[in-house]
């Protein structure tokens, strides 16, 4: 490295390189973001630059700055909150609250930590109001107040308690303040093998009425570990994959709705109830959320789910832009923080006859833990805060706390999708390149939905391409409307348009994003006949390569995942092994995304059985590779999209040697192999999205 005039670093071509790998491997790309905010990108003027070094990388509109977190301070984050003299409160999950002042880290002052209240028992949520700040614990909602002005609380008042059963998935989160002061809080179901409400209102979004007056408002809840306001003042929560949840969501709450769980409907018999369904009343057929809920009154759908391993796995906080630009493009847009992925996506939503729904996108991934709350600071940036101890995440570090800053520079992004009655308009932060804008071809679009049922998560189903019609650019090129063939209410629908470019020539930073189609609006349709390139006629019946419908290669493709036995899955002993294995092992799995079983030891050529028990509260598979594969493999599982759940997470690659299936929580499995007959250190690995950077054990083959 050397210096030029301005005294900036200059980065060698070996570290674009590096970076440029990193788009691909959110690790590396977190290792290098950091030294990347200190660099600027340039390359010695007698080399010319390769179009490879213009690829855009999210670090290069949004940094990621770490706050330096003293030693012998757990900070696991539970909850945030900015006072008004510009400190920042954290809540931590290990029962302390902390103020720290300088946050921002101006000047050359380092921030300040101090601790403000001790022995809470994991607080998730804070908020500052009136002199105090406010934390729910796992049985209370508490007001912490200091009277004496040395930054310490001297009160710890009890606002409401509930009752507990003792259960550890009985999370508690909030408050939220409403704008009478009332508060908002959420209560996490427990976990007996699958969601259960074993204590009262579990599973509930209540009221708290200043002088402590509990009163329920939603049902419906399984782990509702965020929830926040959008620019036009409405409630929306967010939603883990789960029983009964298909996928991560996002969804508008208002008082008496039914949100999707029936657990919680155990209480609805209770005269303050304002939702009157009982469980009975939720069928469990495995049809689309949407078409079961069209049937019964109250049932509130998503406004916008977040598709499962592409919008991340676990779902947490709620922040509305509301700087006004100072934090970019997307002003009144929502961000969504994913603990599993440790990321954040984007979120754009319009009301249509009346409901909410819209479109999420990928916005900035490489955070160094879970993230799990988020609040803006004076100055327009986001802090995050993160925890992973026994919830497992992308970021390997058991917590942290950073800061996210706009740089400046405005990315090329798709910054709304808006329904329309044939179709969609795109609406971008650039001029789009007009030549390939308009032609169809430069989008692909499909629609697909998940099983609404009892069973924990589910796969994609009814995955369905569908025909661009028409591509049409504005005049002033910042929007384009497309016509497509198929649009199905209730719906998700992909909308890929990695086939443009802006006017300068830059691709997408990110090229797909998801849209919840819960209503179709009225009103002019485009004539085909006056649009130039409109390939409507030569789109019919929309075949694909190998003369089959979408539906038809959906449906195969869901039947081939389901096959019992293959060379990689034997369910079944072979008849061949008389003698029955040589060796068998049984496996099951600890929090925090691990196998309870860190490594065995089999012998070269010898049969093998391996029992896999999913005992964890998330789903999993046991997949054996080649050494030194198991990030790569990982990979190829997320690079799978859509149709990953349907081949539960097994990438076809001779790297993949033997596997189970993806097994929900409290299942089971056996797989039958013969040992590799090379020695070596063989790794075993979850493929599920987000887990094969953690979940790693090691199968050592001896001669």
């Amino acid at each position: 490295m050397k210096l030029d005039d301005n005294g900036l670093l200059i980065r060698n071509a070996k570290l674009n390189f590096l970076l440029q790998k990193s788009h691909s491997n959110r690790f590396l790309g977190c290792l290098l973001a950091g030294f990347s905010l200190l660099i600027s990108v340039s390359l010695p003027a007698q080399q010319a630059a390769d179009p490879e070094d213009l690829i855009a990388q999210e670090e290069d509109y949004y940094s990621i700055v770490d706050i330096p977190i003293p030693d012998g301070i757990e900070l696991e984050v539970g909850g945030m909150a900015i006072i008004p003299d510009g400190s920042l409160g954290v809540a931590t999950r290990r029962g302390e609250v902390w103020l720290i002042e300088n946050p921002y880290m101006t000047g050359s002052r380092i921030p300040e930590f101090s601790r403000f209240a001790s022995g809470l028992h994991e607080p998730l949520g804070l908020a500052y109001h009136e002199g105090s700040l406010y934390t729910s614990q796992r049985s209370e909602l508490t007001r912490l107040t200091d009277k004496t002005g040395n930054r310490e609380a001297d009160a710890y008042e009890t606002v409401v308690s509930w009752p507990l059963s003792g259960n550890y998935h009985e999370y508690s989160y909030g408050p939220l303040f409403t704008p009478e002061g009332d508060m908002l809080i959420t209560l996490n179901l427990g976990w007996i093998g699958h969601g259960a409400s074993l204590a009262k209102w579990r599973g509930w979004m209540m009221n708290v009425s200043p002088d402590g007056e509990m009163t329920p408002v939603a049902s419906g809840m399984r782990s509702p570990a965020g929830f926040g306001y959008n620019a036009e003042g409405d409630v929306f929560y967010t939603e883990n994959q789960g029983d009964w949840v298909g996928s991560g969501r996002i969804t508008h709450v208002e008082k008496g709705d039914f949100v999707g769980n029936p657990e919680g409907l155990v209480w609805s018999h209770l005269e303050e109830s304002p939702v009157k369904l009982k469980p009975e009343d939720i069928p469990d057929t495995g049809q689309p959320m949407s078409k079961v809920a069209a049937d019964i009154p109250g049932f509130k759908t998503p406004a916008v789910w977040l598709p499962h391993g592409l919008m991340g796995i676990s779902t947490s906080a709620i922040l509305t832009d509301q700087s006004g630009g100072a934090f970019g493009p997307f002003t009144d847009q929502l961000f969504v923080g994913d603990q599993g992925h440790s990321k954040i996506v984007r979120v754009y939503l319009e009301k249509v006859n009346g409901v909410y729904q819209g479109v999420a996108f990928p916005f900035r991934e490489g955070f160094s833990s879970g993230i799990l709350r988020m609040v803006w600071g004076k100055d327009a940036s986001l802090f995050v805060g993160m925890t992973s101890r026994g919830w497992g995440s992308t970021g390997k570090d058991p917590f942290g706390l950073q800061r996210l800053v706009w740089t400046g520079k405005v990315p090329f992004e798709i910054k709304t999708v808006k329904a329309k009655p044939d179709g969609f308009e795109l609406e971008f932060t650039l001029p789009v390149k007009e030549s390939v804008a308009k032609n169809p071809d430069s989008y692909q679009l499909s629609s697909f939905n998940y099983k609404y049922h009892h069973n924990y998560g589910s796969p994609v189903i009814e995955l369905e391409d569908l025909a661009v019609k028409a591509a049409i650019v504005a005049e002033d090129r910042m929007s384009v409307r497309l016509v497509v063939d198929g649009l199905k209410k209730g719906y998700i629908h992909e909308i890929n348009a990695a086939g443009i470019s802006s006017e300068t020539g830059m691709d997408l930073l990110h090229a797909a994003g998801y849209y919840t189609l819960n209503e179709i609006p009225a009103g002019e349709k485009v004539n085909l006949s006056l649009v130039e390139n409109s390939p409507a006629n030569s789109h019919q019946g929309h075949q694909n390569s190998d003369g089959s419908t979408s539906k038809e290669a959906s449906a195969a493709t869901s039947a081939a995942a389901t096959t019992e036995n293959s060379p990689k899955r034997m369910t079944e002993m072979p008849e061949s092994w008389s003698d029955g294995p040589d060796q068998t092992i049984v496996m099951g799995t600890k929090p925090g995304l691990k196998y309870d079983l860190e490594n065995f030891e089999v012998k070269a050529g010898s049969k093998v059985k391996v029992t896999f028990n999913n005992n964890d509260d998330m789903m999993h598979n046991l997949v054996i590779v080649q050494p030194n594969t198991a990030i790569e493999v990982g990979e190829m599982a997320l690079e799978m999209g859509l149709k990953g759940s349907q081949k539960d997470y097994i990438p076809d690659s001779d790297k993949v040697l033997y596997h189970t299936n993806i097994l929900s929580p409290e299942t089971s499995e056996t797989i039958y192999f013969e040992a590799p007959a090379v020695p070596g250190e063989y790794t075993y690995v979850c493929t599920f999205p987000g887990h094969a950077y953690v979940m790693q054990g090691i199968m050592r083959v001896k001669e």
